[in-house]
């Protein structure tokens, strides 16, 4: 038997350590590109902004002559669900349900702490029950006045179309408009779109008696953690495929709801559905509104608007 001499083990020994050492040291930098560089990669096909066309109709004050009875007229502190029909009508609007629902005294919570809808609640999936209690006032006034919110009428209201800008957070896919941060609203300390336009302010500093609409579309892929977030007051109730997904009606101080799309069992992996957003600001207070989401939404035409103040 062939014995190496101690010198010779001693040099093998080195360099297989060596050899050890450096492997060691290229999977944890593996392991380190992979954790940051990977979203990166990733993400970067995704372009950095979306653009969606909002349509925004502006409202006289109820105490002013022609003034609508919805706007300045109510407030609640909390969330008022139920104020709304659980699908859209017709003409792709939301439909008056009651004057006054259930308000949201303490919001349910999915596993991470967020609110959600109560219709979402899960308790299998690490949900907190909220409390909710019948509102003691009214926040609609007839059928007939909340019809009108999201459509053109003459000498009712006025309207014009606003591109919102979203910005993709860095090595993400999250998308964000924020009226806190983005520009030009951050100068005017909220979403406020059309001061001095269209019916103007009314005598305050702010125009606040309008309404938003978005439609948009996207697909759905199951199991990716698509997910829509609204930040904001006043009333607010988002639709997916003309249903009610998202409920944050009535006037109340900004409150925030978000959906995790796989809770949705009806939709379908790899379709394209319609999404759609409706806000009303309707009290001289403040002005909030904030959308984060991970869907690709993709910008429609909008019809014309009457861009007149009748």
């Amino acid at each position: 038997m062939h014995i190496r001499p101690a010198h010779a083990l001693l040099a093998l020994t080195l360099v297989a350590v060596a050899g050890l050492c450096v492997r060691s040291s290229i999977s944890a930098a593996s392991a380190q590109a992979g954790s940051a560089g990977a979203p990166a990669n990733q993400h970067a096909s995704l372009p950095s902004t979306l653009t969606l066309n909002a349509t925004i109709r502006d409202f006289r004050y109820r105490s002013t002559t022609g003034g609508h009875p919805d706007f300045e007229s109510y407030g609640n502190p909390n969330i008022t669900t139920q104020l709304v029909m659980d699908t859209l009508d017709s003409d792709g609007k939301p439909v008056f349900r009651q004057k006054r629902g259930q308000q949201i005294t303490t919001e349910f919570k999915n596993s991470g702490g967020q609110p959600i809808n109560p219709l979402h609640f899960d308790a299998t999936k690490g949900d907190t029950r909220g409390v909710t209690s019948t509102v003691g006032s009214d926040q609609l006034t007839s059928v007939a006045a909340f019809a009108q919110w999201y459509r053109d009428v003459p000498s009712v209201n006025s309207s014009k179309i606003l591109p919102l800008v979203f910005n993709r957070v860095p090595n993400t896919n999250r998308y964000v408009f924020d009226s806190a941060t983005d520009q030009p609203y951050m100068n005017v300390g909220g979403f406020f779109p059309i001061n001095g336009e269209l019916f103007g302010n009314q005598g305050n500093a702010k125009n606040f008696a309008f309404s938003t609409e978005i439609s948009t579309e996207f697909v759905f892929e199951r199991g990716r953690g698509q997910v829509f977030t609204f930040t904001g007051d006043d009333d607010v109730w988002v639709f997916i495929d003309g249903k009610l997904v998202l409920d944050l009606g009535g006037l109340h101080s900004k409150k925030v709801q978000t959906l995790d799309l796989d809770r949705l069992s009806w939709l379908t992996d790899g379709r394209t559905y319609s999404l759609k957003v409706f806000h009303a600001e309707r009290h001289t207070n403040q002005s909030n509104f904030r959308i984060e989401t991970t869907l690709t939404l993709r910008s429609l035409d909008l019809p014309a608007v009457s861009a007149l103040a009748d």
